[in-house]
């Protein structure tokens, strides 16, 4: 069994006033990794992890100075159109740039770093979700068990 972190605690708070609400599938607790793109048809894919009704630009936050030291580091590979950048890093990497998101969005962060981190927030309701992984030779095939257990049967 994983064992949970201290980004995992029933009572953090986040600044993010939507991850407060009680319906909401995306509180402090829980930060996704995902790709995402806004709506503009200019714009590129690249990981973002939700919070509340917002996606946060994981590389725009790096490039702003909201990241720094190692966290900095793994979120330069989140500036691609898929996590296979940030899953090569193993869940060391994850598990590092997570912690760092967690206190950049907590309600006791100052406030100087809270507002220049606010506007770099992309609105889920402006963004689409892409692809997130990019998979290469079998990785479906051999994904099924069926599929796996027969694959001998097939040569």
């Amino acid at each position: 069994m994983t064992r949970l972190d201290e980004t995992h605690a029933p009572d953090l708070r986040s600044w993010v006033e939507s991850a407060q609400h009680d319906d909401t599938d995306f509180p402090i607790q829980n930060l996704p990794f995902g790709i995402f793109k806004r709506v503009d048809a200019n714009d590129r894919a690249r990981v973002g992890v939700a919070i509340g009704d917002q996606i946060v630009d994981v590389a725009a936050f790096a490039k702003a100075g909201v990241l720094d030291g190692e966290a900095a580091l793994v979120a330069e590979r989140c500036a691609g159109p898929s996590l296979n950048a940030l899953m090569e890093l193993g869940r060391g990497g994850a598990r590092t740039l997570r912690r760092a998101l967690s206190s950049a969005l907590r309600t006791d962060t100052p406030s100087h770093e809270r507002e220049a981190a606010s506007r770099l927030l992309v609105p889920m309701s402006d963004a689409g979700l892409q692809l997130p992984v990019r998979g290469g030779d079998y990785t479906d095939f051999f994904s099924y068990i069926r599929h796996s257990k027969n694959y001998d049967r097939i040569i």
